[in-house]
Parts: structure tokens; C-alpha cells; sequence
């Protein structure tokens, strides 16, 4: 999909201000209401807008304790990775995970009631039928950095 640079300003402020009003958008990047909104649409539908969403603070509600952990599979196969993807994909706790080269197979961010909680959710995964060789924890003691990825647009997203 070829973006123009009307679709780059709406991607651009809708990054930075996600609940700015249809008439508000249509103004900042100087159209009309209706083709703004088509615009809108079309990145939606196609997948470069993938939704609208509230950043909450988890931890003014309910203490969670944030775990990073390095999980290495006993095989290294799609059934294999299958398996273990479609099982943290199911866990609640484990907020993300990311496939990744370089002699670790998984990164994990879980986030627990606690460390016995989360001591209490590995062994269940070394019990089960994972195949996880190996993992490293990392207990998170203070978030030096948190946010959304930065959106640059680059003159080659014109082209």
C-alpha cells in the first residue's frame, strides 16, 4: 500500500494523540471530514491501523511483580516452536514474547502476582510438555523506561 503524505499526517497524529475527534483530525491535516474518515478506514483495513487503546498503569490498580525471562527449547523445529508460541499465547501472565536469534530462543515478559507465583508457573511449564531446555529469570526491580515505539516516517514511505 502506497501512503501519501495526508495518510502519513494521520498516522502521525493519531500516534501521538489517539483520541483527537474525527473533525479535529480532518482539520490538522487540511481536509474535509469524509475523505479523513476514508482515509482512516483504509489504513485500518489495511492492517496498518491495528487498533485504538489506553495505556493503564497496572500498578495503581494491583501490584505485579514484572519478570523478564530467557527460555531455550530442547528442539528447534515448527513443531517445537509451535507449541511453546501457541501456549504463551494462552497464558495471561506473559504480557509479551518474542522470538529471537542468537542462542536464545525466547525473551518473555511475564507479569506475576508475585515470585512464588511465578516460580509456581515455570515449573508447571517444566512439567508440561513445552520442551524447554533451559530458562534464565530476571526479576525487574525498577522500570527505567516504558513506551510506545517512537512512529518516524521516512520520505522512502512516500515513494
Amino acid at each position: 500500500m502506497r501512503l501519501d503524505r495526508y495518510d502519513i499526517k494521520i498516522l502521525h497524529i493519531l500516534h501521538q494523540q489517539g483520541r483527537i475527534t474525527k473533525s479535529g483530525l480532518a482539520e490538522a491535516i487540511n481536509l474535509s471530514v469524509s475523505p479523513c474518515w476514508e482515509r482512516v478506514k483504509r489504513l485500518e483495513d489495511a492492517g496498518i491501523i491495528q487498533g485504538y487503546g489506553a495505556r493503564i498503569n497496572t500498578d495503581i490498580l494491583f501490584k505485579r511483580t514484572p519478570v523478564m525471562v530467557e527460555v531455550t527449547l530442547k528442539q528447534h523445529n515448527a513443531d517445537a516452536f509451535h507449541r511453546f508460541e501457541r501456549a504463551m499465547m494462552q497464558c495471561e501472565e506473559v504480557v509479551d514474547c518474542f522470538a529471537t536469534g542468537g542462542g536464545v530462543d525466547y525473551i518473555l515478559r511475564v507479569m506475576s502476582e508475585g515470585i512464588d507465583h511465578y516460580q509456581r508457573l515455570i515449573d508447571s511449564w517444566l512439567v508440561s510438555e513445552l520442551g524447554i531446555e533451559r530458562y534464565f529469570t530476571y526479576i525487574v526491580t525498577k522500570t527505567i523506561k516504558q513506551r510506545s515505539a517512537k512512529l518516524e516516517f521516512s520520505p522512502e514511505m512516500l515513494a
